[in-house]
Order: C-alpha cells, then sequence, then structure tokens
C-alpha cells in the first residue's frame, strides 16, 4: 500500500516538478481529502463567525464615526486580513468540493486561493508589528503617520501586499517546486526576523524610564505599550511555530531520502499550524472594538441627562 501510495506522488525532488502539480496530488489523496475535509469544518465553526462579526463591527463604527475621522492603521490591517481569511475559507471549500465532487477545476483555483491566504496572512501580521513599533517606539512619527500622507504610505503597502500575493499565483504552474520551497522558507525567516526586532524593541522601550516619572500618565501610556508588546509578542509566538513548521518541511522536502507521500503527509499537518494565527488580529480587533463601544456607551449615559 505504502508503495502505491508514493507512486501516485511525481518525484519531489526533481527540479522539473512544479509545486502547483504536487499540491493537487496531496489534496486530492486519501490523507489529503481528510485534512482537507477537517480544516475546512474548523474555519467555518472557529474563523468564518469571526471574519462576519468583524465585517459587521468594521460597518457599524463606520457609520458612528464622525465625518473627517478615519480608521486606525491597525483597524485597516484587520479589515484586509478578513479578507485573505475569507478567500482562505474559500480555497478550501473549493478544494474539499474538488476531492469529493471530483470536478478537476475546483482543486485548482482553491490552491490558487490557498497561495494568496499563505503570502497574505505572514505580511499583513508583519504590517501590524511595524505598526505596532513606530507607535511605541517612535510615537512622535506615529502621530504624523495619522494624517493623510500616513494613510497614503499604509494604502500603498497593503497595495504592495496584494500584489505579491496575486503574483505568487503566476509562479505556481512555472515555478519548480524546489525554488518555491526555499523562497517560502527565505520570506517566513525574513519575516521572523522583522518581527523579533519589533518584538525586543518595543521590550527596551518598556524597560527604560523614558520622559517623565510615574503619575496617572505615565501608567496609561505604559498600558497602552504593553498592549503594543503583547500584540507583537503573540504573533511572533505564532510565526514561531510556523518558521519551525516550513523549516522542517523545506529540509525534508529537498532530501532524496523522504518519499513524496511522507512529504504530503507533513505539508498537511503544517497547515494546522495556520489556524490559531488566523484567530489572532481578529480576536484582538474585537478586543478594541469592544472598549470603544463600552467607552461611546458610558458617554452617551452622561450626556444623556443634558
Amino acid at each position: 500500500m505504502s508503495a502505491n501510495s508514493s507512486s501516485s506522488f511525481p518525484s519531489s525532488n526533481s527540479s522539473s516538478i512544479s509545486l502547483y502539480h504536487f499540491l493537487q496530488k496531496c489534496f486530492s489523496g486519501p490523507a489529503g481529502t481528510i485534512s482537507t475535509i477537517a480544516i475546512t469544518v474548523c474555519s467555518l465553526l472557529l474563523v468564518l463567525p469571526l471574519c462576519v462579526y468583524v465585517v459587521y463591527l468594521g460597518l457599524k463604527q463606520r457609520h458612528q464615526r464622525r465625518s473627517g475621522t478615519a480608521a486606525s492603521h491597525s483597524d485597516v490591517f484587520t479589515y484586509n486580513m478578513v479578507a485573505v481569511e475569507l478567500m482562505n475559507i474559500a480555497g478550501y471549500l473549493l478544494c474539499c468540493g474538488g476531492v469529493l465532487t471530483g470536478v478537476p477545476v475546483m482543486v485548482p483555483m482553491g490552491i490558487c486561493l490557498l497561495s494568496v491566504y499563505y503570502f497574505g496572512q505572514q505580511l499583513f501580521h508583519t504590517l501590524t508589528c511595524v505598526e505596532r513599533y513606530v507607535a511605541v517606539v517612535h510615537p512622535v512619527a506615529y502621530l504624523r503617520l495619522r494624517s493623510q500622507k500616513g494613510a497614503t504610505a499604509r494604502d500603498v503597502s497593503i497595495g504592495c501586499v496584494w500584489l505579491l500575493c496575486f503574483a505568487n499565483i503566476s509562479l505556481l504552474p512555472c515555478a519548480d517546486s524546489n525554488s518555491m520551497t526555499i523562497l517560502a522558507l527565505c520570506l517566513e525567516v525574513f519575516i521572523f526576523i522583522v518581527v523579533s526586532f519589533c518584538s525586543l524593541s518595543v521590550l527596551c522601550v518598556l524597560i527604560g524610564p523614558g520622559p517623565g516619572s510615574g503619575g496617572e500618565g505615565r501608567q496609561r501610556v505604559d498600558r497602552s505599550k504593553m498592549r503594543s508588546f503583547y500584540t507583537v509578542v503573540v504573533i511572533m509566538g505564532l510565526l514561531v511555530v510556523r518558521v519551525g513548521g516550513t523549516a522542517v518541511y523545506s529540509a525534508l522536502y529537498v532530501s532524496p531520502d523522504v518519499g513524496a507521500s511522507e512529504i504530503c503527509s507533513l505539508l498537511l499537518a503544517s497547515t494546522w499550524s495556520t489556524l490559531p494565527c488566523s484567530l489572532v488580529l481578529p480576536v484582538l480587533f474585537l478586543h478594541r472594538a469592544g472598549k470603544r463601544l463600552l467607552c461611546m456607551n458610558v458617554n452617551r449615559s452622561v450626556e444623556g441627562p443634558d
């Protein structure tokens, strides 16, 4: 049975095999079918309700926001992250439908959407960490970035992320599997270095005395910085898991001693590491939105008697 399962895969060590073809074979196998169905169900139960609620709160805040005030950079990154997550869910639904119904075009379409999600999730996490880093380490510059010029720079960064995500789709059918694996590993290592730098920089600011000493204002600033630090650390911790899994997968992928069926099993297992990453930004957004709504309700109750 092992021989039959490995014969259904192309040789993973051949540089002429595209990762696109390998993923199609992997998702269409028995183990791939079970794993795809399981992660699709988990995404529908855990991620989709959060995304829908984030969209609902975002629209509600937009109606309640005063004219001339824009959404925060973190919120805009979260909205784009929700769009990426919805594409991920659609990709898994297409893959799941393709392997169950046997429609050949559905699995390739799902893989394209999943590739957008793979790059987009990490890059939007990185933008969030950089935004928190600038807010804590360079507060004066961050206040300037809240202007129209800052919004333009943010939108350009978001546009570059989406451009890279869709450019990755064009590389899937033509690039060989080894090159794509090495590219993915280099991207994750680079992102890990950036997020680690942001985390250590924020930690150094928290440890340092800073201007002024004591007082309620200082405690309020420290609480704000601590929230930023927790955001960066949580993202970094999840990226450690992803980078570690990708490093192991990449090392085994290029090894001539490991069969294609074993590599497929490792790939399917590594996809589960993306599920916690999908929950971070929506949960943090809901936490911030809950505090905003609470403050608005308190202000309205105070102004009510007048």
